[in-house]
């Protein structure tokens, strides 16, 4: 298998740690690719029409994107077990999505400051995006703590590669700053041996 990223996404991060977790990095060949909304570069169109990574090339079977489904099947399988059997998938579906939300916003604001011509930029645009980053991140420190407390699973893992953007992309924000649980719990998984693997850059 064939996966084209770029090392600063936190969609891909997702995958590649996913990958470290399981012990199976050198199972998937790591393809560079590049791109932006007004210049596809060299991302794989005939892979993704979308023109997005991560994108998994199969050998046998069509090219699988989106990192929730390349997550799911690489889950499925190496029979890794980052997603629980219900009732417990829920939740870990739910946060997945959460952190997918914040790495999402973090990645437009990205967009807006560094593709967009800057007498287009809109600060107020670039705000809303913040807000919501800012409401999903308090909704982990009063709802989510006990869950980050627990096995490993890919809602940790999808959090853990968005809150590394943030720290990546928007170092001058203090998204750490009301939230001491939250802050101690990234302190702690940051280090683990995927999350240093895998480092944005």
């Amino acid at each position: 298998m064939r996966l084209y990223y770029a090392p600063a996404s936190p969609f891909v991060r997702k995958v590649v740690v996913l990958l470290h977790e399981a012990g199976a990095a050198d199972r998937v060949a790591l393809v560079p690719a590049a791109g932006s909304p007004l210049d596809p570069g060299t991302m794989p169109l005939d892979r993704n029409p979308l023109g997005k990574i991560p994108a998994l090339e199969r050998q046998d079977d069509p090219t699988l994107y989106d990192s929730r489904v390349i997550c799911r099947y690489l889950d499925d399988m190496l029979e890794a077990g980052f997603y629980p059997p219900a009732p417990h998938l829920w939740d870990t579906l739910v946060l997945e999505a959460t952190a997918d939300g914040i790495a999402d916003a973090a990645v437009l604001m990205r967009y807006e400051e560094h593709v967009r011509p800057k007498a287009s930029q809109s600060p107020e645009w670039l705000e809303a995006q913040w807000t919501k980053v800012e409401r999903a991140l308090d909704s982990v420190e009063s709802r989510w703590m006990s869950h980050l407390a627990g096995p490993v699973d890919m809602g940790q893992i999808a959090l853990g590669a968005a809150l590394g953007y943030l720290d990546f992309r928007q170092p001058h924000r203090n998204w750490r700053g009301t939230r001491p649980a939250l802050a101690a719990w990234w302190a702690g998984f940051s280090q683990r041996p995927a999350m240093q693997a895998t480092l944005p850059g």
